[in-house]
This record gives C-alpha cells, sequence and structure tokens, in this order.
C-alpha cells in the first residue's frame, strides 16, 4: 500500500551471491570443457559413485548414532519410570504402616 513515502528496498544483498555464481559456474565450465563428452560422462560418473558412497557412509554413521541415542534414552527413560514405581510402592507400604499403627 502506498502511503506517499518511497520504501526503501536495499537489493545489494544480492549482488555477491550472484558473482560467486557466476565465478563458479565459470570455474567449472573451463576446468571441464576441454574433455570430451566420453570423458565427461566418465568423470561425471566417477564422482556420482564417490558422493553415493560417501552419503550412504554418512547415513550409517547417522542412523547408528540415532539408534545409540535411542537406546540411551529409553534405558534412562525405564530407570526412571522403574525407580518411581519403587517410589510409588515405598510409599504405599510406609502409608499402610502408618494406618496400622495409628488404629
Amino acid at each position: 500500500m502506498y502511503n506517499g513515502e518511497y520504501e526503501y528496498y536495499d537489493d545489494s544483498m544480492g549482488w555477491p551471491a550472484f558473482f560467486i555464481g557466476v565465478l563458479l559456474g565459470g570455474g567449472g565450465a573451463l576446468l571441464l570443457a576441454p574433455q570430451t563428452g566420453n570423458q565427461l560422462r566418465s568423470l561425471l560418473r566417477n564422482y556420482a559413485a564417490k558422493t553415493k558412497g560417501e552419503v550412504l557412509e554418512q547415513g550409517k554413521s547417522a542412523w547408528d548414532t540415532a539408534v545409540d541415542k535411542g537406546k540411551e534414552y529409553y534405558d534412562k527413560g525405564h530407570d526412571g519410570v522403574q525407580g518411581k514405581g519403587r517410589s510409588a510402592r515405598e510409599f504405599k507400604e510406609t502409608a499402610k504402616e502408618r494406618l496400622r499403627e495409628a488404629s
């Protein structure tokens, strides 16, 4: 909505990202351009296989960590529940004894 004043819009934040993208894209093109189609496909295939292996390894590591943490939290919660159950039983027995003594 126009309220009679001009709003200041600073779009200068997009320029550094644009120039970084241009530099990375140009660098990638220069590195890969001198190769033939077969060489480029082979290179990309090797990169993809290497990346796939790394991603699978990191995923497995993350899964193992999550499972270990889950077991740890389960055990901690289980012990806490058992302790509270024990405390409740002790409280109940103490209350019964005091009722007997009071009668």
